[in-house]
């Protein structure tokens, strides 16, 4: 049985604050000055502090409204120790796995917390990767889990939307078994591309172009991350590896029909769809392509990809 439809009022937007003001965390504040809102950050780094501070950012420790984890997964844990969080401020986070940090901030800040993941970002780092428009245009995996409150979601979802990303409601579990086939195993594949092709020589970097450059392109992100990203959600990866390895055991014609069919598939285009406020028509929407491009009175507008 669906979940009944809940009403939730309308407020005026909540401040933000940032805790980490890297390439994610720097660029998600410097966008959402931006868009209007109130934003506070903050960063142990005091390059970083400065530099968001130069893009209208407010320095501080004092955080209210929604505030943002925008921090390693390492760190996520350690990261609030030091900061005043009002207690009743949504505490999101923009990890790129979602059952750990599920696990140990979802204990701490029981149905405050919503977990979230925007998809984009480059092989970069640091406050100098700072880009206001790197939202614009991504998904951004908002967990809606059994205990979460509906209007903290929508908290969370509207910063997102006001930076230009499209929301796609998803289960921690979900998301995680989804950026295992999409993000972490190509990370992996990157990875061993690169090393392959060194073990080729000199000629073969000499020769290499764009299908080598986009294969390759995230195998120059920080090492340390991507570990801890792999590692975190090492059963998800391992499965969706495996999957991969089994396809390369197939005939060469075979494998390559297949992809091709595939990437052949994907929908060109998408139809507009009104979606209520209820938790399983949301999660519906995600698991079927879908996602929420406009928060309404009573329900959400969004997209699902068009159907053959």
């Amino acid at each position: 049985m669906a979940d009944a439809a809940l009403p939730v009022p309308t407020m005026p937007a909540p401040p933000v604050g940032v805790v980490g003001l890297g390439q994610l965390g720097g660029s998600l504040a410097a966008a959402l000055v931006a868009a209007g809102r109130e934003v506070t950050g903050w960063d142990v780094d005091p390059e970083a502090r400065a530099a968001a501070a130069d893009r209208g950012v407010r320095i501080g420790t004092q955080l209210t409204g929604v505030v943002v984890l925008a921090v390693p997964l390492p760190a996520m844990t350690a990261a609030l120790t030091d900061l005043a969080i009002d207690p009743a401020a949504t505490v999101t986070d923009v990890g790129s796995v979602k059952g750990p940090v599920l696990a140990t901030l979802g204990a701490a800040f029981g149905s405050r917390f919503v977990g979230g993941h925007p998809m984009c970002g480059t092989e970069r780092s640091g406050h100098a990767a700072t880009d206001p428009e790197l939202f614009r245009g991504a998904r951004w995996a908002v967990c809606l889990e059994r205990g979460t409150e509906l209007p903290r979601w929508l908290r969370v979802a509207e910063i997102a939307l006001a930076v230009g990303a499209e929301v796609v409601p998803a289960t921690a579990a979900d998301h995680d078994d989804a950026v295992a086939a999409v993000s972490h195993v190509p990370h992996l594949l990157a990875a061993a591309l690169a090393a392959a092709a060194g073990e080729a020589g000199p000629l073969a970097l000499s020769l290499a172009a764009g299908s080598f450059r986009d294969g390759t392109r995230v195998a120059g992100s920080d090492p340390a991350l991507v570990t801890a990203m792999v590692e975190a959600n090492a059963g998800p990866t391992a499965a969706a590896l495996a999957r991969v390895q089994q396809h390369l055991a197939r005939p060469w014609p075979e494998l390559v029909a297949t992809g091709h069919a595939v990437r052949a598939a994907v929908p060109a285009g998408s139809r507009t769809v009104r979606v209520p406020l209820d938790r399983a028509a949301l999660l519906a929407l995600g698991r079927a392509g879908g996602a929420v491009t406009r928060r309404l009175a009573a329900f959400v507008e969004g997209r699902l990809p068009d159907t053959p």
